[in-house]
């Protein structure tokens, strides 16, 4: 007599059970992977945020020059101004050094910066001449922030709220950053002036 060869309909069915049973778990597992992807890409960016905004005001304070500036109706204004943060739209007024000249126009190398609070963005704004110019459009550097503390560092390695010196072109040692936002929480940074002695 001849043995048949092949799979009965409950080997048939086993086999089937067994296949749908892993194929769902590999939809499961791949749906989980692309959710953690959205995730982990949406706390990349508001992480990303919050390094931009470090690395802007590091380069701005770093680059810092003890230069006094004009403002549009001539009136003097300090090399650095500070504010706390906490209840003025202006944060942080300064010129800084080294502004590259890329389209090979007449200007200087410096350049007057200022970060202002605008409802629960912080801004950069430019300014194309250091003397007298209107500014150039505001640059959003953090957006959803809630609260924001600036402090100054004097020579006397003392902490001040803010920074209105005496000297108009006294620039503070260090300058801390607490920054809350709704994305990344409460984060603290602390930049060196460069141009402090």
């Amino acid at each position: 007599m001849k043995q048949a060869n092949g799979f009965t309909l409950v080997e048939l069915l086993v086999a089937l059970t067994i296949f749908a049973l892993l194929a769902a778990a590999g939809v499961g597992l791949l749906s989980f992977s692309v959710r953690a992807q959205e995730v982990a890409g949406e706390r990349l960016k508001t992480l990303s945020q919050t390094r931009r905004a470090g690395a802007l005001l590091t380069g701005d304070l770093a680059q810092a020059a003890s230069r006094v500036s004009r403002d549009e109706a001539g009136a003097a204004r300090p090399a650095l101004l500070g504010g706390s943060g906490q209840s003025e739209a202006l944060v942080l007024a300064l010129v800084r050094r080294g502004w590259e000249n890329l389209d090979d126009t007449g200007r200087p190398s410096l350049q007057k910066v200022e970060y202002r609070l605008v409802g629960d963005r912080l801004e950069r704004i430019a300014y194309p001449r250091v003397d007298g110019a209107p500014p150039l459009p505001a640059v959003p550097v953090a957006t959803g922030v809630r609260s924001l503390r600036l402090r100054y560092r004097d020579g006397e390695g003392q902490w001040r709220d803010r920074w209105d010196p005496t000297q108009p072109s006294l620039l503070p040692l260090a300058v801390e950053m607490v920054i809350d936002t709704q994305a990344s929480g409460r984060v603290r940074q602390l930049f060196l002036v460069g141009a402090a002695p």
